[in-house]
């Protein structure tokens, strides 16, 4: 990145990774907008990042490509560039394949995948500009499959392939493209599991860790992912998971 101040646009921004990836960027020294849906949530925000003139907020749906378009010409009429574009927003949608409705299949595609789509092909000619970067969030969902979370892995697994894609076509045009991929993380997203005993043992078992995560934690990898320390790395899918994804999948014996 040539610019000496760096601005991002969070999508996702009210809470949960978003939120906490606003908050470490600005502390950076980062100029951000948080998008969100819901205003409760990004006023919430707002008052806990307490930013001043450094956030913009902005009211959008990630679905709807105008929309998208009026948020990232606030965001450049405010900090003059775009040199980050952080894709969190998303949704969860599982359950057995033969209960699962086209309606339920078109909600998890459009807010996963479509969304991602809109926000990267309308700010890709600000990022070149920039030589920016852009993080996407996927999911260990996105690198192997879960029992019964089937739409779920095929969104986020769209969202792995297509940041691989985006890194060998933008790479040498200046913008890296890069991706997260977490495991459980204390969110409202994940309050199904994380509200679920017996789940949560399960899933501490599996955890070489023995936690969920924290938003912090994944943002922390987000912020170094477009900083210019990362500057040779393009084109990853990086497991911030807690070493679920070292494992073969073999019973633990010991």
């Amino acid at each position: 990145m040539t610019d000496t101040v760096k601005s991002a646009i969070v999508t996702g921004g009210g809470s949960g990774i978003g939120a906490a990836t606003a908050k470490r960027l600005i502390a950076d020294g980062w100029l951000v907008t948080i998008v969100g849906r819901t205003v409760d949530k990004l006023e919430k925000t707002t008052g806990e990042i307490d930013a001043g003139d450094k956030l913009n907020v902005v009211q959008c749906d990630v679905t709807d490509r105008d929309a998208v378009a009026g948020m990232i010409d606030s965001h450049v009429a405010k900090f003059g560039g775009l040199t980050g574009l952080v894709n969190n927003a998303g949704v969860a949608v599982g359950g057995p394949i033969d209960q699962v409705d086209l309606d339920a299949w078109k909600t998890v595609m459009t807010g996963n995948v479509e969304s991602v789509f809109n926000t990267i092909s309308l700010a890709v000619p600000h990022l070149k500009a920039a030589n920016g970067s852009i993080v996407n969030v996927s999911s260990v969902s996105g690198l192997g499959g879960d029992w019964g979370f089937s739409p779920y892995n095929a969104s986020k697994g769209a969202v792995s392939n297509f940041t691989r894609a985006l890194a060998l076509e933008l790479g040498g045009q200046g913008v890296r493209v890069n991706a997260v991929a977490p495991s459980l993380t204390e969110t409202d997203m994940a309050s199904f599991v994380l509200e679920n005993g017996p789940a949560m043992e399960q899933f501490k078992a599996r955890m070489p860790l023995g936690r969920a995560a924290q938003p912090s934690e994944i943002a922390s990898v987000i912020a170094f992912l477009l900083s210019d320390d990362a500057g040779f790395v393009n084109g990853v899918n990086l497991p911030v998971d807690g070493g679920i994804s070292a494992s073969n999948g073999q019973p633990n014996f010991t």
